[in-house]
């Protein structure tokens, strides 16, 4: 019996050793799968924080400065196709609508002003997409919120790391990334009007490599009607991008193309206050051939290697291309006329009256811009240490016939074409070096100090022609100008509930094209001052802003005329106060099968001239243009077990001045008028990868006067309803 017990053991101990030796191969393979999937899983989060600028709407709330993050929920709720619905759920962000559609935004952060959002720097996954961004930063180009992953907006000292706009605030578009595993996913919209959009994409991942398909397609008739003509004032927008991947042991490589094209029916030209009282969503027939024609095509290839587990050095290169024509009238001159009563210009304006000699002009422009960052980022102890540097160029080549029309008996009449000289014909660019160093320090467990440096160096010029070939010398215009940006931000968690945050930065807006050496840039400094509150769900934040120009100024522009009518360079307004309040609530309720999410947002803004300038003829106490002074928002949400949510979107904007002084002047026709809107967006979860989804924008079919710029009254977009699925596969 001890034999066969002294056998069972040692056959059972070598059955035993075997079995070990056949798994630990597959165990070892496994931990070698696990942390090959675990460092690609670490590299893919690199790639997707180096799109951002902030993170998660959970890091905005508790990063130093006032930050926000319209994250992929609200995107995939709202399913925005107007960017500037979306940024009306920001606090500190003011929207001037313009054509109903969203096509051209006017976006003002704080003290930078709205007028064709030139005030603010805009990036795409980090990068600047301004069609020129130091020399002619106005965003006629804007890419498809019907395509972003995400939007974020960066307010405070921190947003000295981005530039060169830095006094209001950074938008960073974040775009669909590549996902985890092949993957795609189709949305599809039809409504009113003949509207029709679609976003689809597909991607995946194949070892090391990553790849990414994206593109949308959006048509519309538009919502307004042209006297006596057959065009709609709709549109036809196509764009793709691709992406690239690949994550190695310590390094990453993202490359990353995209192409867009618009043809869109769109004027400046609005309505006398009368007839947009009869009918806002009428275009005079002289609008009829005005048309937009542009394409966009941009490369970026951005690059990561990981010296260490505290180092990592980055580098970007980026290029893009814009060329737009944009074939328009401008007959501001006629509706301020029939305004004040002029019988004649009222019956040109409804093609009743023939008229002679009617411009239209060839909006025509190419864009390029081009540049290479460097950066280094290190964690040293309770130190994170960040410095880079940019060396950027970009141009402007404007190039603009003038064809010439007769009315005759209410159709136009082609005459004759005026070749381009003088300020339609000439070049615009800009070669600049910037420079931060950002210092992350965790002072104290419960203290965090955030330091700033920010230089800038920008070179400008003009060269205009005489004649259309280019052949004689031209007429040359230059500038510099150079500038330390220093800034400061904390956070004070003095308790576990209850968190305090401050801050200062010197803010700067660069010189245009046209700036000659006399001119000085806009600077100012900026202060914040906060309290927010965590408890579980609830999130308050409360913040006061304050925002003192040495050198105010506005950018002109045809889009956005200046308060003495210019329609290029800047008009400097001097010194002045903007002074606000924001202030944010959100919370998240559950009763049975019942979740509801509620967000509230409100900004208080007072923006003055703060001192008499005999130059400009604007006086102390003036209001600035394009600040509205109260706004809010409030999205409500049912969201219910069985998958059908109900989400409910309100905003409101106050009136705003269109020139400086609007206050102090007995004008009937310098502002814009107040709005509030409804939005309604039911959605049906009908399987666990596809959901139908109804919507209806502006519910309360509320239009008012929500621009005069640059040509009359132009409204906001009718209520207006749409169907979609959203499928993901």
């Amino acid at each position: 019996m001890k034999h066969l017990s002294l056998a069972a053991i040692a056959l059972a101990f070598a059955a035993t050793a075997a079995a070990n030796q056949s798994t630990e191969p597959d165990r070892e393979k496994q931990k070698e799968e696990e942390n090959a999937a675990r460092t690609t899983q670490q590299n893919l989060q690199a790639s997707l924080d180096r799109m951002r600028i902030i993170g998660t709407s959970e890091d905005a709330r508790r990063l130093s400065g006032t930050n926000a993050v319209v994250d992929p929920q609200q995107m995939e709720v709202e399913q925005q196709t107007d960017i500037n619905q979306l940024l009306k759920t920001v606090p500190g962000v003011y929207i001037r609508e313009e054509d109903g559609e969203g096509l051209r935004p006017n976006i003002g952060i704080r003290a930078a002003a709205g007028g064709r959002s030139s005030k603010v720097t805009l990036l795409e996954d980090g990068v600047m997409i301004a069609p020129a961004p130091y020399s002619n930063p106005a965003a006629y180009y804007f890419p498809q919120a019907f395509q972003m992953h995400a939007v974020e907006v960066l307010k405070g000292a921190p947003l000295l790391r981005y530039g060169p706009q830095t006094t209001g605030g950074v938008i960073n578009l974040v775009t669909t990334p590549i996902p985890l595993e092949n993957s795609g996913r189709i949305v599809t919209t039809l409504g009113e009007n003949s509207e029709h959009n679609t976003h689809a994409w597909v991607g995946g991942r194949e070892g090391d490599f990553g790849w990414l398909v994206d593109t949308v397609y959006r048509n519309s008739d538009g919502f307004k009607d042209i006297d006596r003509s057959n065009r709609d004032a709709g549109f036809d927008i196509q764009s793709y991008m691709l992406k690239f991947g690949w994550t190695g042991e310590r390094q990453s490589l993202m490359a990353k193309a995209q192409y867009s094209e618009e043809t869109s029916n769109e004027t400046y030209l609005g309505l006398t206050d009368a007839d947009f009282e009869r009918d806002p969503n009428r275009r005079y027939g002289l609008s009829e051939i005005d048309q937009m024609n542009n394409d966009h095509q941009g490369f970026s290839l951005a690059w990561d290697l990981d010296l260490s587990n505290q180092v990592t050095l980055s580098a970007l290169a980026y290029y893009n291309e814009f060329a737009r024509d944009w074939f328009k009238g401008s007959f501001g001159s006629l509706i301020d006329a029939a305004n004040a009563g002029d019988e004649q210009a009222l019956a040109i304006l409804h093609g009743e009256l023939d008229a002679a000699g009617l411009d239209y002009k060839h909006n025509n422009r190419e864009y390029e811009s081009y540049g290479l960052e460097l950066g280094i980022d290190a964690s040293l102890g309770d130190h994170r240490l960040q410095l880079g540097a940019r060396d950027h160029s970009d141009r402007m080549d404007r190039f603009q016939p003038v064809e010439v029309y007769d009315q005759v008996n209410g159709s136009l009449v082609f005459q004759d074409t005026i070749a381009p000289t003088g300020s339609n014909n000439r070049l615009e660019g800009a070669d600049a070096f910037s420079f931060w160093a950002l210092d992350q320090w965790q002072v104290t467990p419960d203290v965090k100090l955030d330091l700033a440096l920010r230089y800038e160096d920008a070179d400008t010029f003009r060269r205009q022609f005489g004649t259309t070939d280019r052949s004689t010398d031209p007429a040359r215009r230059s500038s510099s100008a150079s500038e330390w940006l220093p800034g400061a931000s904390m956070t004070w968690d003095f308790t576990d509930h209850y968190q305090l945050l401050a801050g200062v930065h010197r803010g700067f807006a660069p010189l245009s094209g046209g700036a000659t050496e006399n001119d000085e840039p806009e600077t100012s400094v900026n202060y914040e001052l906060g309290l927010r509150h965590f408890r579980d769900d609830l999130f308050v934040e409360l913040v006061g802003f304050l925002s003192d120009f040495e050198n105010q100024a506005e950018v002109c522009s045809n889009a956005n005329p200046c308060s003495n009518g210019a329609t290029s360079g800047s008009f400097v307004t001097g010194e002045a106060v903007v002074k606000g309040v924001e202030f944010q609530l959100g919370n998240e309720w559950r009763a049975g099968g019942l979740t509801i999410p509620l967000s509230f947002n409100y900004t208080y803004s007072n923006a003055e001239i703060s001192e008499n300038n005999p130059v400009t003829g604007v006086s102390d106490g003036d209001e600035l243009a394009d600040i509205p002074e109260h706004l809010f928002s409030l999205r409500l949400g049912l969201e219910h077990v069985s998958g059908w949510d109900n989400h409910f979107v309100a905003k409101y904007m106050d009136e705003t001045c269109i020139q400086v002084g609007c206050n102090n002047a007995d004008e009937p026709f310098d502002r814009t008028e107040s709005l509030f809107v409804v939005d309604w967006i039911s959605r049906y979860a009908v399987t666990d990868a596809m959901t139908a989804f109804v919507k209806v924008t502006n519910l309360l079919d509320r239009q008012v006067i929500i621009s005069r710029l640059p040509d009359g009254a132009r409204p906001n977009k009718p209520r207006t309803g749409m169907v979609g699925v959203d499928y993901k596969f």
